[in-house]
């Protein structure tokens, strides 16, 4: 076991979830219960895929059930309360940082229902812009997993 302050095997000090070490991300589609989808457009400030549309979603803590997460997550990115929650799948996100670093994560994926009128952008400071589209009319670019992740997701909407 590691003493404080002393570093890991690898050397380093901290270690970053996805790049170090496989990551939990509890990954949600918000829906309006009328055929509409809730996206966001990452900012600058996130760690990747800034400028992308993303669907949204956060890392699973210690201690915590994949259902709160998912609620946590809804309410700090929205401002909402999420109903009618629904698990569609957990799989293998195998993606790259801006500067080539191969990460990995384990995303838990559920659908929830959201009212559209207590949506807005509750983390200015990560998110752009929020809005309402269909499937069929989804903005660009969207996040590397979009596509994946809408496909799993449509049955549930």
């Amino acid at each position: 076991m590691n003493k404080p302050n002393q570093p890991f095997a690898n050397g380093k000090h901290d270690l970053k979830r996805g790049v170090d070490f496989i990551g939990v991300t509890c990954s949600f589609v918000c829906h309006d219960g009328k055929g509409n989808i809730l996206l966001h457009k990452r900012s600058k400030n996130c760690r990747d895929e800034q400028g992308n549309w993303d669907n949204g979603g956060g890392a699973h803590e210690f201690g915590h059930n994949f259902e709160d997460t998912i609620k946590r997550e809804i309410e700090e990115e929205y401002g909402a309360k999420a109903f009618n929650l629904q698990f569609v799948k957990v799989y293998d996100a195998h993606r790259k940082l801006k500067d080539g670093t191969p990460t990995h994560w384990v995303a838990v994926l559920y659908v929830a229902q959201v009212d559209p009128k207590q949506a807005k952008n509750n983390e200015p400071h990560k998110i752009d812009e929020i809005g309402w589209f269909s499937l069929d009319n989804l903005p660009s670019p969207l996040h590397s997993q979009a596509k994946h992740t809408f496909e799993s997701a449509e049955k549930y909407l």
